[in-house]
């Protein structure tokens, strides 16, 4: 397949000094506004059962323009990347601003730094050659066990080109790659099927998930889990000590603390740590971050969707609340810098207040003598999905590996465990940190007010005491 040429509006569809006139005009008398423009191809192909499931590539582009005053943001968006549509745009826009009276507030600093290669990331590779891929990738997983009834194997690649146009002149481009790939597998025994999935990737080229020592064992890996789950015992329900696991359980942390972090949350008073900037909110030597500057990770952007670059923001330092995350919109009405934190799913969406790569850092403590010291409660590594009411930080996860702890002995798994809570009580009663922080294989995405970004999340081991589990055990 062919490659496009590089996304350069400006040059292809856009006079640049026309696009400014209009977008000044536009944000009159606001206090803050943009130009986004975008253009996106992505692929997906699924390899399920032994066949091809499905096969898809999607290429867009599109604008969207906002006045923001107060509170009030005027948004419009197009497929159509032209002079008409985008004074169109702008006169809707125009709404929120009113009577103007606004002054528009200093436009982000620029940044040099790349955090990821700006290469198609679904360059090299024939379509053929992938398909092989996932048809070896198939094979190996059911020659490893013969309880193997199915393989669901896939790859999805896509790459985001944007600009930025801000009312003070000032322009940003950005090039974004992302690439996953995923295998689930099934296994059946007496009767009794399981599955087991596991995968990742980040802001890198397909062609490197592709290699057979990545993929072989990201199948070894789920071909374990539904091992696991096929000896799994019925969870037990009660209030107990949960000792969670490195990487990825950090998705609890992202869930029932990260979202209450958010500027936007706070400044509504709808969050649960709203006005305890400066005060005890977790356990002494409980720091939590927001760092989309890490290089090639899911979570991370070189500029947000607003134009300023992302941060290393710390969020809870040493149990201290000392920031949130913040978008323009937020930091100004919070009298507070912006972090970097301005995200939006496409051209088609308003950005708003979002985490990028969320994790606690470790402490001192062995993973080991963490699960050693846990008398009587679950051991829980891997998470499915959950739901929060970040107004009050209570959540409730399904376990997807946890296992039965008694005496600082793991016993068997068990199924059906859920962790109920709520984070700020969470945060409180953390009691021991492990010296293994790790960050997820790159697999998350978050959902807020209708729209998804890819993020990434992580800590360390961790025994937070009393919690409530959830199981059918009697």
């Amino acid at each position: 397949m062919s490659q496009p040429a590089p996304f350069r509006p400006f040059e292809t569809l856009l006079d640049e000094a026309t696009a400014l006139q209009i977008l000044r005009a536009a944000t009159d008398g606001a206090e803050d506004g943009e130009l986004f423009l975008e253009r996106r191809r992505s692929e997906m192909i699924v390899f399920d059962d032994g066949r091809v499931k499905t096969a898809s590539y999607d290429a867009g582009e599109g604008f969207g323009l906002r006045a923001v005053k107060g509170e009030v943001a005027g948004y419009a968006h197009s497929t159509e990347i032209s002079e008409t549509a985008l004074r169109r745009a702008a006169e809707t826009a125009r709404l929120a601003v009113g009577d103007g009276g606004g002054s528009l507030a200093a436009g982000p600093k620029g940044t040099n730094v790349r955090l990821y290669t700006d290469a198609d990331p679904m360059a090299g590779a024939e379509f053929s050659v992938k398909i092989e891929t996932l048809q070896e990738i198939d094979a190996f997983a059911r020659a490893l066990d013969p309880r193997v009834v199915q393989v669901s194997a896939s790859m999805a690649a896509s790459h985001q080109e944007v600009e930025i146009l801000r009312p003070e002149g000032h322009r940003v481009a950005d090039v974004r790659p992302m690439v996953r790939l995923n295998v689930s597998i099934i296994v059946e025994e007496n009767g009794r099927r399981e599955s087991g999935s596991a995968g990742g990737g980040g802001r890198v080229g397909l062609i490197g998930l592709m290699a057979r020592d990545h993929w072989e064992g990201i199948a070894r890996e789920a071909l374990r889990i539904a091992v696991v789950n096929l000896s799994a015992e019925p969870a037990p329900a009660g209030m107990m000590d949960v000792a969670l696991g490195a990487g990825w359980p950090g998705i609890l942390l992202h869930e029932a603390v990260g979202h209450g972090l958010e500027g936007d949350f706070n400044r509504k008073n709808q969050s649960a740590f709203a006005g305890l900037m400066g005060q005890r909110v977790a356990a002494k030597g409980v720091t939590v971050l927001d760092d989309g500057t890490i290089p090639d990770r899911r979570g991370s952007i070189t500029v947000d969707d607003e134009g300023t670059p992302s941060g290393k923001n710390v969020l809870i330092d040493d149990g201290i609340l000392v920031g949130y995350m913040q978008d323009r919109q937020s930091a100004r009405l919070m009298g507070v810098a912006a972090t970097g934190n301005g995200r939006r799913e496409s051209y088609a969406h308003a950005p708003m207040t979002r985490m990028t790569n969320t994790y606690m850092m470790g402490g001192d403590a062995d993973p080991g003598d963490i699960v050693a010291d846990l008398k009587d409660g679950i051991y829980a590594v891997g998470f499915g999905g959950g739901q929060v009411d970040i107004t009050n930080g209570k959540f409730v996860f399904s376990c997807t590996e946890a296992y039965r702890v008694k005496n600082g002995v793991v016993g068997a798994p068990v199924k059906g465990a859920t962790l109920i809570g709520d984070g700020a009580t969470a945060l409180q009663q953390i009691r021991a940190i492990g010296n293994d922080m790790a960050l997820d294989p790159g697999m998350g995405n978050c959902g807020k007010a209708g729209q998804w970004v890819p993020v990434g999340v992580g800590q360390p081991t961790l025994l937070i005491g009393g919690l409530t589990v959830g199981g059918s055990a009697t």
